[in-house]
């Protein structure tokens, strides 16, 4: 046993942090013109946020978006990446997605970084469910309640966990190649090891010390008592860390890149079967799990899991 967790230990140190090497080309609409940008004063400084609005021009139907690890302070990697924005809209869905928050999990973090100089302390939570989501409200009429949210990988259980802590106003939440156990065989080692490479944050200025009250706050599988008795509806995915239509491979770049995936995929695999395993020692939940047969960390994988996730929350929200 002592083996198999350093050698889990071993791949997360190493894999983790390519995360960022792990991503789709850019989709041909990489930028949304219909989109808007919204700015919105926070502890942390002015924070800006995209806005997609429903077709209808409702502003009772409202879902976040959640970035990736390296989310950039320029566009959220939905938009690089994907259509969904144009057609959740079709769906008649406002779309909210945060810009910036590199390796914040977006959490309330205790301190600045001490490894990156970083100015101010994180406060995402706070921000999405406070200032954003006032300012949503006050300034476009967007339903502060009943609101959707979905991430993929970093913001897959950052989905969970402010679900889990706002259940007002979130009652959908999915998770797309989440890392759910983060207190899991190896998980604290390499999300050390993954956040100082993007961007050089260290972890402690997070949750403290692993196994620490923030830890267990944030871990989605420890908190899972929450969403079941909030009957929050949950979409929870991941691939099986294999190949898949998506991954044409055309030279010793693209194998480098695939290889990570997979790996990183694996990881989210198994920490998703740690999650499933004590949702459903509980008994029956309002809980969807899809497992991809083939698919590795990779957008397109995502956005095809938007798509599939699309009629079930356009169910259960507003």
């Amino acid at each position: 046993m002592r083996l198999h967790r350093a050698i889990a230990a071993t791949v997360l140190a190493v894999a983790l942090p390519l995360a960022a090497a792990v991503s789709a080309p850019p989709a041909a609409a990489a930028y949304n013109p219909s989109g808007f940008d919204f700015w919105v004063d926070s502890s942390m400084g002015p924070i800006k946020s995209r806005i997609f609005r429903a077709a209808d021009g409702n502003t009772k139907r409202v879902v976040y978006a959640l970035d990736g690890l390296r989310a950039g302070n320029g566009l959220s990697g939905w938009e690089i990446e994907t259509d969904i924005s144009r057609v959740l809209a079709k769906w008649n869905i406002n779309v909210v997605m945060p810009v910036g928050g590199m390796s914040s999990f977006y959490c309330d973090w205790i301190s600045p970084s001490n490894t990156n100089g970083q100015p101010v302390t994180y406060d995402w939570e706070t921000f999405l469910t406070r200032d954003l989501r006032r300012a949503l409200h006050d300034r476009l009429n967007f339903n502060p309640t009943g609101n959707g949210i979905f991430g993929l990988s970093m913001g897959g259980g950052s989905a969970l966990m402010l679900a889990a802590y706002h259940p007002d106003q979130f009652r959908y939440a999915a998770s797309y190649s989440g890392y759910l156990n983060t207190l899991g065989p190896g998980m604290p080692m390499g999300l050390r090891a993954a956040m100082l490479d993007a961007g050089g944050f260290n972890i402690d200025a997070m949750w403290g010390l692993p196994g620490g009250p923030l830890w267990q706050r944030d871990n989605p599988t420890a908190f899972e008592p929450l969403l079941r008795a909030h009957g929050t509806r949950l979409w929870i995915s991941a691939g099986n860390g294999q190949p898949g239509p998506h991954d044409a491979v055309h030279g010793p770049e693209d194998v480098y890149h695939l290889t990570n995936s997979e790996v990183l995929e694996t990881i989210s695999l198994a920490n998703t079967r740690a999650f499933q395993a004590r949702w459903d020692s509980f008994g029956p939940g309002n809980a969807i799990f899809d497992y991809l047969p083939a698919g590795v960390h990779n957008w397109p994988y995502w956005t095809d899991e938007v798509y599939k996730t699309l009629p079930d929350m356009n169910m259960n929200i507003g």
